[in-house]
């Protein structure tokens, strides 16, 4: 259907229109019209749920197993240090400048360009379906959850995101909770109440040294980093309640179920999770997918950030163009390099599956 040029230079120009278009997460109506007339433009049928758009092959067969080729169009807010038109898709020296153009816009048009690869060939071993989500950035409700029930069966899934075309086997879940230490209001000048400052350090000093035994292969160890805290409402009163909020990052080895249950065990604060949507992610070295990127001599790792892998219930893997290191910066870029190679690395991992 397309040649290797055309591919790049389509994926090349769709990026450009998406860059210029601002979509902030939960305001993806535009970039998401983008993508349902790119499609259209092909004669490809298109579904949309919310600002998620997706597609499968022309040729599907319910009686194949099908892959989910995935990446957000959504992005952050610029960075306050932008020196460039966020919204400008500057080309140079080998650069492409824009807001969203390394997270996760590359990873994007390349997946696009191997969904279209693919479309329309006979034989194969696998259907595509294709998904453009929203939302990613705020891991929101009306991101590839929303869609989820509208899209054929998936089977497994190779998520966009930009790891300089490494292969990400597993992904941290994120587990945020809130805690309360309570205590009885009193006079400061005075020996009265109890301070819920003192109770509550006894519980930070816990999540501060306590160490989960299981260390994952991929991911290493649980982290647990306490980020907020807030008390006191006079300077001469005893204050009755702290508040306090941790960030944990939990591999592959828990559920954030039980990790939960650990913490309710060994504290005195209240302890109430905000969300348990967020789960860790891992894929079996047997997997096609681990077997396909070995062949290709990619690096395995495990990621610390977290993607829309944590709310996609079936194996996956995170693999796309671009630098991690380079999302939410100020003064974005992708190599455009970056993108062809993303085209041709998705190709050959599909290829060899």
């Amino acid at each position: 259907m397309f040649s290797k040029i055309q591919l790049y230079d389509l994926s090349l120009d769709l990026l450009r229109q998406l860059i210029v278009t601002p979509s902030f997460s939960k305001e993806e109506d535009k970039t998401a019209a983008i993508l349902e007339n790119f499609f259209k433009k092909y004669s490809i049928t298109t579904g949309r749920v919310g600002n998620n758009v997706w597609a499968k092959n022309q040729n599907f067969d319910i009686n194949k197993p099908t892959i989910l080729l995935n990446s957000h169009h959504d992005t952050v807010k610029p960075n306050p240090a932008y020196e460039r038109d966020p919204f400008l898709p500057a080309l140079e020296d080998g650069k492409l400048y824009g807001l969203g153009s390394n997270d996760a816009g590359g990873p994007l048009v390349s997946l696009i360009a191997t969904f279209l690869h693919f479309y329309d060939q006979l034989n194969l071993k696998y259907n595509f379906v294709f998904v453009a989500s929203a939302e990613e950035e705020i891991s929101g409700t009306g991101g590839i959850e929303k869609v989820w029930p509208s899209l054929p069966k998936i089977d497994f899934a190779i998520v966009g995101e930009p790891t300089l075309t490494e292969v990400a086997v597993a992904e941290k879940g994120l587990l945020v909770i809130d805690c309360v230490s309570l205590g009885k209001a009193g006079h400061a000048a005075r020996e009265e109440g109890e301070n819920a400052i003192y109770n509550s350090l006894k519980d930070i000093e816990w999540f501060r040294s306590y160490e989960f035994p299981k260390i994952s292969q991929a991911l290493g160890k649980v982290k647990m980093s306490v980020t907020m805290i807030q008390a006191g409402q006079a300077h001469n009163q005893v204050p009755p309640e702290a508040k306090f909020t941790v960030d944990i990052r939990v591999t592959d080895g828990y559920t954030l179920e039980e990790v939960l249950a650990t913490i309710k065990q060994n504290v005195t604060s209240i302890v109430t999770p905000r969300s348990l949507r967020l789960r860790p992610s891992g894929i079996p070295e047997t997997h096609p997918l681990v077997i396909a990127a070995k062949k290709l001599g990619k690096k395995l790792y495990g990621s610390p950030t977290t993607s829309d892998q944590a709310l996609i219930p079936v194996d996956s893997i995170k693999m796309g163009p671009g630098d991690s290191a380079r999302s939410h910066s100020a003064d974005e870029f992708i190599y455009i390099k970056e993108i062809e190679e993303g085209i041709e690395e998705y190709v050959r991992l599909v290829e060899n599956l």
